[in-house]
Formats: C-alpha cells, structure tokens, sequence
C-alpha cells in the first residue's frame, strides 16, 4: 500500500544560515495518528509547514495521495487541514462565520448541516454566534480545529494542539482526535505532551536538531527500547552491598530499604533469578517486590539527550 504522505530527502535551511531540517525521509500512512516529538527549534514546525505549502523545502520533495507539493499545490492542499500554533482568526468575527469562511476559501459549496456537525463535536454549537475575541483561550483553540476541518480535509495536522489548554478540554480534544481517526482522517500532530503521545498515537517519531532520531509503532519503540525495574524492599535495611552483587549494577536507596535492579526484557537472561537466589543464600530477605515499565517519556530523554548540539 502506497503511503498517503512522502517526505524524500528533505532539507531547509534558512536564509538566516540556520538549518531547520536535514535529510528528512519519512511516510505516513493513510488512516494512522502519527505525534512527532522533540524540543523547541527542532524541526517540527518546519517540516509539517512544508508539507502543508506554506514554507517552501531547498532540497527533496514531498508528495499527497501521489501529488507532488509544488507542482500539484491546489490538488494537495485541499486534502489538508492545518491547525497552527498561533491563533490566526478575525477576533471580530463569529465562530460560525469563521468556519463558513474557510469552508469558502478552499472552493466549497455551503454545507450547514456539515459546519453544524463540526461545532457540535467541539462543544462549540452554543457559542456559534459569539465573536472569537469573547472566547476562551481553550474554546478558541478549538475554533481553530474546527476551521481546519471546514472543508473536509483527509489529512490534519495539529501543531501542538493542546498548548496551553486544561487537562479536562485535552481529554477532550485526544477524544476528538480518536473520533477524526476512525471517520478516515489520518492525523499527524507535534506535542510537547508526551502523555499525549502515548495515549492517543499509532506510531510515534522523534526529531531532534532537524533530523528524525526514530521513528516507529508506539508499542514497537516501547518494546524494543523500554527497560524494566525490579524494586526490592528488604526487611532489614543495608549499609552498602555486599561485594558479590557488583555484577547485577544495582543501585541501593539512601535508607537502604531499597535496591533497584535494571533489566532489559528482552535479553535471553535478565538475571532476576540468580539474583534473587544470591540474595536468599547472603541472607539478604525480602519484604516486597515490584516491576516498572519505561515510559514513553523515559524513551524520548534517552533518544535525545545524548544528541549533538
């Protein structure tokens, strides 16, 4: 199946000198939730304002459903909806008005019951009449969601959608997101949450210093990148290890109730039951033990910590 979206050795550097993205290959499939992680100056922006033809590449190409971005502008972007950072809308405006403005733009026919339909899946139908510059900050977040989806598009990317937005409007927006998914929309988004990432992405791709790090299935980069912890509570506290323990790279908690164990869950041994053996036959006894999974989170500090500045 070919992918819905083809970033092909793409580089952009400003007129500044300053390289915002370098080599950049990436697919994106139809029908998926693609997040892209990474810190302020990364790339992020850069690369999805590419896509969407707002901010043109110095070197690659990019290809929508088999049509390139330049050559092909007016067939591409109309597949696309983009919700940027910035809150760019008439704050004199209404929020219906905004919609049906944006639905005009992109060469639409009027669509009532669709613009009604889009107000009332953002919690947005009683404030239809209301001028954006009366809106919350959250509510006009979600305006700039539903101009983007005014014309239908097939693709949308969120440009760190739940900035600045409460935790309850950003459960309700992954919702959303999960929704737009399962009608066909294929979503891409940049997120400095990575809780975002991890509930509500298929495949998760890290960019740091204008170049992809990784890219993967969530559960896939989970699991070949994630470590586990052995937590063991000891019934009487310790000094230091004994000598015999070097080998496993525990770490002994400041009260010494607590060693740590990491472990690679994947390794044909993790050592968890010589461990223990050797600490029945030291003497050492145990008054609990429990495991700890990587998060997503741990898995992106380590992918980027240790990148070049």
């Amino acid at each position: 199946m070919c992918p819905l979206i083809s970033v092909s050795n793409l580089s952009k550097t400003y007129a500044s000198g300053f390289v915002a993205l370098k080599n950049v290959n990436l697919d994106i499939k139809q029908g998926e939730i693609l997040a892209l992680l990474g810190p302020n100056g990364a790339g992020k922006t850069t690369l999805i304002s590419i896509i969407c033809g707002i901010v043109n590449p110095t070197e690659g190409t990019v290809t929508v459903n088999g049509h390139d971005i330049i050559k092909d502008y007016r067939q591409t972007r109309k597949m696309i909806g983009l919700v940027p950072q910035e809150l760019t809308t008439d704050a004199f405006e209404t929020a219906w008005g905004t919609l049906r403005f944006s639905r005009g733009l992109f060469g639409k026919k009027a669509n009532p019951k669709h613009l009604e339909k889009v107000l009332r899946d953002l919690s947005l139908w009683d404030k239809k009449d209301s001028k954006i510059r009366e809106l919350s900050g959250g509510m006009k977040r979600r305006v700039m969601i539903g101009k983007a989806l005014a014309h239908e598009p097939e693709i949308l990317f969120l440009d760190e959608p739940t900035a600045g937005v409460d935790v309850e409007l950003r459960k309700d927006m992954w919702h959303l997101v999960k929704e737009l998914r399962n009608s066909g929309v294929t979503i891409i988004l940049t997120t400095h949450y990575i809780e975002e990432a991890e509930e509500i992405a298929d495949r998760v791709g890290v960019i740091n210093h204008g170049e992809i790090v990784v890219i993967e299935e969530k559960t896939e980069l989970m699991r070949k990148l994630g470590k586990k912890q052995l937590t063991l509570e000891l019934q009487q506290s310790l000094d230091q290890l004994p000598a015999e323990f070097r080998p496993y790279n525990l770490e002994l908690s400041q009260d010494g109730r607590l060693i740590t164990f990491t472990y690679d869950i994947h390794a044909e041994r993790t050592g968890i039951t010589s461990l223990l053996s050797q600490l029945n036959e030291t003497g050492i006894r145990l008054k609990d033990l429990k495991t700890t999974q990587s998060s997503l989170e741990d898995i992106f500090v380590t992918l980027v910590k240790d990148e070049p500045e």
